[in-house]
């Protein structure tokens, strides 16, 4: 990922509508996975729109949870075949 907020600001952008996977930490040794489609980019977040089997329908999360590596994000697009 890119080293800057705008950085990653722009190519979270290019991905909009497309399909993610995000890996978060959610405390002390407890990751969570969720997959969903990138629905739209604000100034400092952006929200996943979660699959149908997901708690919740949607989910926000901020450019800077990448920058300080919170989270990994991947773009269906990027996966090896």
């Amino acid at each position: 990922m890119p080293s800057s907020l705008q950085d990653i600001k722009t190519k979270i952008d290019a991905h909009v509508g497309q399909e993610v996977t995000i890996i978060a930490q959610a405390g002390r040794k407890k990751i969570t996975e969720r997959s969903g489609i990138l629905r739209s980019t604000f100034p400092s977040l952006f929200v996943v729109e979660l699959d149908e089997d997901a708690n919740f329908e949607h989910a926000s999360y901020s450019y800077t949870d990448i920058l300080t590596k919170n989270i990994d994000i991947t773009f269906a697009d990027e996966l090896p075949a």
